[in-house]
């Protein structure tokens, strides 16, 4: 028999079974439809996580913590194979205050060197980044911690924020002990040439200013002129190193390790995500599979009673010389189209669920907690890989094809003879 003759074997008994096919096909789509949303809802929330996580940060930085920075070699570092820059950003810990004309504010001031920045790529919104001592870059949010002082301090108005422009302005920086009243009195003027771009995430405010590492030649001496006692605390900071790729991150974070530092990279943390989201995306996998395989049952039925009712046919077959393999290539045949029907229209379903559940799932959820800004946490909740698809189609059609393989068996045992002498 020809394949051909096959194919045309298989469609007339499908064609004249049209509705208990149907349903057979309707159960397969079903359940293997229910897999795919099911697991894109742990492929959505995986990747909704890990752009969390990499959001505003690099995935080449690796973060060193020690009892010291004294104990951490930067210049050492900066030597280092596949390094491409260590960034040293040191804080001053005391209080500060910052006067720009008739407004004045509490601003942390970060020392860093701004070659090293530059490097990683130190994103701005505006101006350019200090070429000196007394230039500085201040956060994105430094006007808004600047208050006018004739209404800073009455109680009865609404303090006036500063509304003007930063870049060019000259402002003066003040520090001084915090269990003391008055700030010291030297004033260290700093012109503003730049305005860091805006965190990622709406609800951090980037109150900085980021100053060039010379500056350290001036407030060391203003603090220990007020200052006779040793005091250790003036500057504390991190080191931040970044390798030079992707590829390259573990391979520098182990030799820092090695090495005795205490080490910290986002490459860490997504490869245990990654592990922990692998677990659950396969346990979600096997719970959809569960349900194609209840579908197995009808498919199993729908082919059992398809040899019942071809028992006649089948025993004129065989009369005729058809082998065994080729009965049962025939009904396996009739379960794998099930099988393949089944799927391509679950795939088209589950394309249309995931984005309908991406469209409206927003809009509940903001209703539901009455949040008009939750649209804009990009929060994905169905996503369908390829990867997806191609494991649910494997699923879904070789278990089609293992229900109609013992039927397709009990096929080919048939007795000729009986068969024939079944009236039709």
């Amino acid at each position: 028999m020809q394949f051909k003759d096959q194919l045309n074997f298989v469609g007339q008994h499908i064609k004249k079974n049209k509705l208990r096919v149907f349903m057979t096909i309707l159960a397969a789509t079903m359940g293997t439809a229910f897999l795919i949303v099911l697991a894109s809802v742990g492929f959505g929330v995986h990747d909704t996580m890990r752009n969390e996580i990499l959001d505003n940060r690099l995935v080449n930085q690796i973060e060193i913590y020690g009892d010291g920075t004294e104990e951490i070699n930067v210049e050492a570092l900066k030597k280092r194979e596949h390094v491409k820059a260590v960034v040293y950003r040191q804080s001053v810990g005391v209080r500060q205050e910052s006067k720009l004309d008739n407004f004045s504010g509490s601003h942390e001031l970060i020392i860093t060197d701004f070659s090293e920045e530059e490097k990683v790529g130190f994103a701005l919104q505006e101006g350019r980044l200090p070429q000196n001592e007394h230039e500085v870059v201040v956060g994105s949010h430094f006007a808004d911690n600047l208050y006018e002082q004739s209404t800073k301090e009455t109680d009865n108005e609404e303090p006036n924020p500063y509304k003007g422009s930063l870049i060019g302005k000259q402002f003066t920086y003040k520090m001084g002990l915090y269990d003391e009243p008055d700030l010291f009195p030297e004033e260290t003027p700093l012109t503003i040439v730049g305005i860091a771009k805006e965190p990622a995430k709406d609800w951090e405010m980037d109150l900085k200013i980021y100053a060039d590492a010379a500056i350290i030649n001036t407030l060391e001496p203003i603090f220990r002129t007020h200052v006779e006692e040793e005091y250790s605390g003036l500057f504390y900071g991190n080191v931040t190193v970044y390798a030079d790729n992707l590829e390259n991150v573990t391979r520098v974070s182990q030799t820092l390790k090695d090495d005795g530092y205490a080490v910290y990279s986002i490459a860490d943390q997504l490869e245990q995500i990654d592990v922990f989201f692998l677990a659950f995306k396969a346990g979600l996998v096997f719970v959809g599979t569960i349900a194609i395989l209840i579908a197995s049952i009808g498919i199993f039925n729908t082919m059992t009673m398809a040899v019942t009712e071809r028992t006649r046919e089948i025993g004129v077959m065989k009369a005729l010389g058809a082998s065994p393999k080729l009965i049962q290539r025939l009904f396996l045949m009739e379960s794998a189209w099930i099988g393949i029907v089944g799927t391509i229209i679950a795939v088209a379903i589950s394309y249309g669920v995931s984005f309908i559940a991406n469209m409206l799932l927003p809009i509940i959820v903001t209703a539901a907690l009455g949040e008009e800004e939750i649209g804009e946490l990009n929060v994905t909740f169905s996503i369908i890989p390829w990867q997806l698809v191609l494991i649910a189609s494997a699923i879904s059609i070789t278990v089609a094809m293992l229900s109609g393989w013992r039927p397709a068996r009990k096929a080919t045992k048939i007795d000729v003879i009986q068969a024939l002498r079944q009236e039709l």
